[in-house]
């Protein structure tokens, strides 16, 4: 039988918190005794959450994007919550659905600077510690978008490539080292990703996800925490997901007509 990790030894560090994975992996991990560092832009969201969650879990406002305040959060870390040794890069967000030649250049900037050089700001921000101390774990949510093409996902998927992309890269450099990196691709999951995309539109958001059985956050979480509780010498590569209702469609071809 596998002896799994007790999570009471582990402190979490998770990014984008305020909904979605974010969230349910706070409730996941706290539910299992870790201590859970909750950031994320929205503090009365972090804040509810944290006064749910209660003295195990630290909720810390922050911007991924904003580089000198990620660094002084890590910095700031009470000697409590100090040693983390899983990082949870989960911040990311897509916007828009239109193609490359039409698309909003400001959405293009805000995906980049949030799924790319954020995720890369913390990584680096908390990743000296745990080679120091010989522990820790990073996972990085990519996606089936960074895989697989399709209209309207030009820079998203792009950057969902690179999330994939990087966590097998970060693999190589820290051979040697017991820190395990995951890059975690998951297909259609209902949350507020579609509405985000849509800028609010609540009613677009919600026909993504109509008359399938998508997956959960709680899913999602799951299966991270499977991931990271499994013993030390362990690594998941890489985990690709999806609803039983999603698969891959043929290629798409253009006829000339006549």
């Amino acid at each position: 039988m596998v002896e799994m990790l007790d999570p009471k030894t582990l402190t979490v560090f998770i990014t984008g918190a305020t909904a979605g994975f974010g969230a349910a992996l706070a409730r996941r991990y706290a539910g299992a005794g870790s201590k859970v560092i909750i950031t994320g832009r929205r503090k009365d969201r972090l804040d509810a959450l944290r006064s749910k969650l209660g003295e195990s879990c630290l909720a810390i406002a922050l911007d991924v994007r904003d580089r000198a305040a990620v660094e002084a959060a890590v910095a700031g870390l009470p000697a409590s919550f100090a040693a983390v040794n899983v990082l949870i890069n989960n911040a990311g967000l897509a916007l828009g659905l239109t193609s490359a030649d039409q698309a909003d250049l400001d959405d293009w900037d805000t995906m980049v600077d949030t799924n790319i050089k954020g995720l890369l700001y913390v990584t680096r921000a908390l990743l000296p510690g745990m080679c120091a101390r010989d522990d820790g774990h990073i996972v990085n949510l990519s996606s089936v978008a960074g895989s697989y093409p399709y209209p309207g996902g030009n820079v998203y998927g792009a950057t969902k490539a690179f999330v994939a992309q990087f966590s097998l890269n970060l693999r190589a450099d820290l051979l040697g080292k017991r820190v395990r990196v995951t890059s975690i691709e998951p297909g259609m999951a209902e949350t507020e990703f579609a509405q985000v995309r849509f800028k609010g539109d609540a009613e677009k958001g919600a026909a993504v996800y109509k008359g399938i059985e998508t997956m959960t956050a709680e899913d999602i979480a799951e299966s991270i925490y499977w991931s990271t509780t499994m013993p030390r010498h362990f690594n998941v590569n890489r985990m690709e997901m999806m609803p039983v209702m999603q698969a891959f469609s043929p290629f798409a071809i253009r006829r000339e007509e006549g």
